[in-house]
């Protein structure tokens, strides 16, 4: 296999095309400048998507990382749900969405079929989107690999800080492309503490995957992130691992090697 193409469109959201197939991550594709509230939080979206979501053409896939975050799911990316052949996603998610959700528990696997017969293997894996005992969640990470390659795996994490489940995948898998969802985001309502990966934690997620190229979502786009691609940079410069980290251009594909 050639490598995997990303196409980066803004925020949690990148199309990923992998032998032959095309999986939509997290869809956030309203305009900016919306308001978006949900019991006591309110996020703010500051950047519109470097694609529209009507570009995209067919789906094989969305892999929703959780449902209830306008920021991994706004509302045209709800209405590009239906348009996909499946969503994967977790099962509180598969009970609010209905229709063509299918919902996932952490190490629960899901085949999918590649146009040349070859079958792709997705592992949902765990996440745990803020402090212990202070989990936003519940939201589930991506594990992909081929069923006759699975030494070439590609991670997306969702909505997660670093904590022992991510470890844990580390250690399962062997990840040649980690697409980590950085940002250290925070919520004052909800307290001081990151509900997403901080740089620093970026860096600790590069050691325990040392073989995996590592490319950065979830880092800007909302007013809700508390570090981006400075402090990003700064830390893999610092741990001399910024010849790890891959920043993908809005709308343009890159393809890496497995």
């Amino acid at each position: 296999m050639s490598g995997v193409t990303i196409t980066y469109i803004g925020g949690p959201t990148a199309l990923v095309e992998f032998g032959g197939l095309r999986l939509l991550t997290d869809p956030a594709f309203d305009p900016p400048g919306g308001d978006y509230t949900t019991g006591l939080v309110t996020l703010h979206k500051s950047e519109g998507p470097a694609r529209p979501a009507d570009s995209l053409g067919h789906l094989d896939a969305v892999l929703l990382s959780h449902d209830h975050h306008f920021d991994n799911l706004d509302h045209a990316g709800r209405d590009l749900l239906p348009k996909a052949k499946g969503v994967l996603t977790t099962q509180a998610g598969e009970e609010r969405l209905g229709g063509n959700a299918v919902g996932l528990v952490p190490w629960e696997v899901f085949d999918l079929s590649a146009p040349d017969g070859r079958i792709l293997r997705i592992i949902a894996t765990p996440a745990r989107h803020g402090p212990e005992g202070g989990d936003r969640g519940p939201v589930i990470g991506f594990v992909l690999a081929f069923t006759d390659s699975p030494e070439q795996a590609i991670y997306i994490s969702g909505d997660t800080v670093w904590y022992e489940g991510v470890a844990e995948v580390a250690e399962r898998f062997p990840i040649k492309v980690a697409l980590l969802f950085l940002g250290a985001a925070r919520v004052a309502v909800v307290g001081p503490q990151h509900l997403t990966m901080t740089a620093e934690e970026g860096v600790t997620a590069a050691h325990a995957f040392p073989e995996a190229t590592i490319v950065p979502l979830h880092f800007e786009g909302w007013t809700h992130f508390s570090q981006s691609r400075p402090e990003i940079d700064a830390a893999f410069q610092a741990a001399g691992l910024a010849d790890r980290l891959h920043w993908p251009d809005p709308a343009r594909p890159i393809t890496l090697s497995l």
